[in-house]
């Protein structure tokens, strides 16, 4: 070994010293350096697997969530189809009392209108009566060639009408 030692001029008192400086330097290094900068790895590691927890329990929730608004919509449908179903039903019953009141409202002018031809009908038989009466007292005056008064022609009207 010395044979070595002199080959490589080693100095012992030398590599003691250097081997002190390197401990020194890897203390000073290991204390301030490596150990403040473990300590933020691992904290900065403890966040970040709290940070994929927090992301794992949030894509759960949003899954939830998801679901949640699913049963919603479905029964936002449900109760969209319904009012509708309920309003198409409103719909014909008011249809159906439209044409009700339609129905009701034409009866009742035709009833009107059968009254009113009655009348004009009676009315008019009425009138035609008189003219009659009337035609039948002047031909009756030509015939007889003289003047019926008042009484007599109310007994002829009569007995015509009679007839």
């Amino acid at each position: 070994m010395e044979s070595l030692i002199e080959i490589f001029h080693i100095d012992a008192k030398l590599l003691l010293a250097q081997a002190v400086n390197f401990g020194i330097v890897f203390s000073v290094l290991y204390f301030f350096a490596l150990k403040p900068l473990a300590k933020v790895m691992r904290e900065r590691t403890k966040k970040i697997e709290k940070s994929l927890e927090n992301a794992v329990a949030i894509e759960e929730k949003m899954e939830q969530v998801k679901e949640e608004c699913a049963a919603i919509i479905t029964q936002a449908k449900k109760d969209a189809n319904e009012i509708l179903v309920k309003a198409d039903k409103v719909a014909e019953e008011r249809k159906k009392e439209t044409i009700d009141k339609a129905k009701e409202e034409i009866e009742r002018i035709v009833a009107m209108e059968k009254t009113k031809r009655q009348t004009e009908t009676a009315q008019a038989i009425k009138e035609i009566k008189k003219e009659v009466a009337n035609l039948v007292v002047l031909s009756l005056e030509k015939i007889l060639g003289e003047k019926v008064d008042a009484k007599k022609d109310r007994e002829i009207v009569e007995k015509i009408l009679i007839k």
